[in-house]
């Protein structure tokens, strides 16, 4: 398990000491200084850790919608020593509200380095490296994910849908799947999710040399499918058997190296087959075969030549091994098709000398029958209760349902003493079906019923008030000082303030016993209490004037201090003789006035 926000540096955060610390918008809510990504628990099969450390994680928040998703799922795949990644079927489940940052984007935080695709992981667990690398490119994480065999679940909610399905077109193996707001379909998500990953095989090859072509042929339950650069069989079952045909073909370019190498692998495996490719750039075929390999055309029968038999008259096949005699057809592979333009031996065998020879587990005339391919339950064919025949369960005696799931008895849903499912359900395949409100293996917990608490308090406050009409139709009250041991009391407050208290119990013969205790407070209680009050009222009024005593005398104080000095004051008033008016008179002498 591992939490991301996004880089810790300006403009994806704030950085302002307050808004550091607290990033959520609401500052009555709490939340975690951000971080760019932590590896809080490493893989485990301890499910009571798991839910304590996702129970204990805070909310954290960034500046931007964008959030740094890449950047975690790129340490959580290269640091396998600290995930604690093992040698099996690897599944990363990201979930998310917001889209994500990606190549380039580091610039505008001042980082240009490219992400280097190595483990930066401190020993607490967190990213150290988050300021230094940029964000991964799509292309590099999509490399990195099928290099460590790691199929991606993104489980996001429905307003980045979108982005996400068209992120998951560019990396291999990987499904999108609609989160909630409140996450609660997470669980059936993820089931789903890891079905249709495990019933897609995809057989790609690594990158070929030059001059040299592939060709693949998936051969999925009744058809044939030719494709050119990934071979993919879908909706494939459990212990069902799928082949692919590999064609691997090589050009006059080839002929200017000796020797290279390619792999095919299966996506989400980690085994891998190694293809060594040496090309033959000339080649002298005679008429006349040698004559030592012709004892691989069916000890002679044939005629080995240029890598192929040539077969006697009356003789077909590879190695001439059928007798065009014995099966009384011109065309050996009419006998292994179905129809006259369906796959011979639909697809699932090969056919020899007119008969089909079905691939592992499959059997019939066609191949057209699995004995494996039934539906499973709990991950057991037929639920373990069953047969599978040609594809269908054949059910035990006391099984039904299309995987034998569904048991005939009812004894799961008996109660001791009432009736089936305890009055409120179904018994459906030997388990209760609950009406909405009831849970629990027979029904007996009510959920949205009132606890014995919520269904006496009516009945005990009236008592108390020595008021009760109806309220205590059918219980028996009495009033105690102290309540059995091993009781646990109710307790309620009244309207007139008082904490009220009391036990339910049932009698022998059936009946409601009520047992409540409210002790008056005696006429001493009292005089303590309202002597404790008065104490506690009156020297906080001690206390008041005497601080108020106390700031009058320091207020005639100081203004007696500010008095004094305006009368010692002493001002002079002089003139600058520096200054100089900003007014000029100038009299013209010629003027005169009339």
């Amino acid at each position: 398990f591992g939490s991301f926000v996004d880089k810790t540096v300006l403009p994806y955060i704030s950085m302002l000491p307050q808004k550091y610390r607290n990033p959520c918008p609401d500052r009555t809510e709490q939340c975690q200084p951000p971080f760019s990504f932590r590896n809080v628990l490493p893989l485990t099969d301890n499910a009571t850790e798991f839910e304590e450390k996702v129970s204990q994680q805070n909310i954290s928040g960034n500046l931007d919608p964008p959030e740094g998703g890449l950047d975690a799922v790129m340490q959580a795949a290269v640091c396998g020593k600290e995930v604690r990644w093992r040698n099996v079927t690897r599944l990363l489940v990201y979930t998310s509200d917001a889209t994500f940052h990606t190549a380039g984007d580091g610039r505008l935080g001042g980082i240009f380095l490219p992400n280097d695709g190595h483990c930066h992981l401190d020993p607490s667990g967190l990213y150290s490296e988050s300021q230094r690398y940029d964000y991964p490119s799509v292309g590099h994480l999509a490399q990195t994910l099928a290099k460590q065999n790691i199929q991606p679940i993104f489980a996001v909610t429905e307003n980045t849908l979108h982005t996400y399905q068209e992120l998951s077109k560019l990396i291999p193996k990987s499904v999108v799947a609609e989160l909630k707001e409140d996450s609660s379909n997470v669980l059936q998500l993820i089931t789903e999710a890891y079905g249709n990953l495990s019933s897609t095989i995809n057989l790609e090859h690594s990158k070929l040399p030059d001059g040299v072509s592939v060709r693949f042929e998936s051969h999925c339950r009744n058809q044939t499918i030719a494709h050119s650069g990934r071979a993919e069989c879908l909706n494939v079952r459990i212990n069902e058997e799928v082949r692919f045909t590999v064609t691997v073909s090589a050009s006059a370019l080839s002929c200017s190296w000796s020797r290279k190498e390619f792999e095919l692998r299966v996506l989400g495996f980690t085994e891998k087959l190694e293809v060594q490719v040496e090309t033959v750039c000339g080649c002298e075929c005679g008429d006349g075969g040698i004559e030592s390999d012709d004892m691989y055309c069916s000890h002679g029968i044939g005629k080995f030549s240029c890598g192929q038999c040539s077969c006697s008259p009356g003789y077909l096949g590879k190695a001439c091994e059928c007798s065009q005699e014995n099966s009384g057809v011109q065309d050996l592979s009419e006998p292994c098709r179905k129809e006259k333009e369906s796959a011979l031996c639909g697809g699932r065998g090969h056919c020899l000398c007119g008969v089909c020879i079905c691939n592992h587990q499959l059997r019939g005339r066609f191949c057209e029958c699995d004995d494996h391919s039934c539906t499973r339950h709990n991950n057991n064919m037929c639920s373990g209760n069953g047969e599978c025949v040609c594809g269908t369960c054949h059910c035990n005696s006391s099984y039904t349902g299309e995987a034998c799931e569904c048991s005939m008895l009812n004894n799961a849903c008996q109660v001791a003493e009432g009736p089936e499912c305890s009055g409120h359900g179904q018994c459906k395949c030997n388990r209760c079906q609950c009406e909405s409100g009831y849970q629990g293996a027979t029904c007996e917990t009510c959920v949205t019923c009132p606890t014995e608490c919520e269904q006496f308090k009516d009945c005990a406050e009236c008592s108390a008030r020595q008021s009760c009409r109806s309220e205590c139709l059918g219980v028996t009250v009495q009033m105690v000082r102290k309540f059995p041991e091993g009781t646990l009391p109710c307790a309620q407050w009244v309207d007139d303030g008082e904490l009220l208290e009391f036990v339910v119990l049932w009698a022998e013969l059936g009946s409601l016993l009520l047992v409540r205790e409210r002790a008056p407070l005696s006429d001493k209680t009292f005089i303590i209490i309202t002597s404790v009050m008065a104490g506690i009222v009156l020297i906080g009024l001690v206390s008041l004037v005497i601080w108020r005593g106390l700031l009058e005398l320091y207020d005639r104080r100081e203004y007696h201090r500010f008095e004094t000095e305006r009368q010692n004051a002493r001002w002079n008033e002089s003139g600058n003789p520096l200054f100089k008016s900003a007014t000029t008179t100038v009299v013209n002498p010629q003027y005169m006035e009339e």
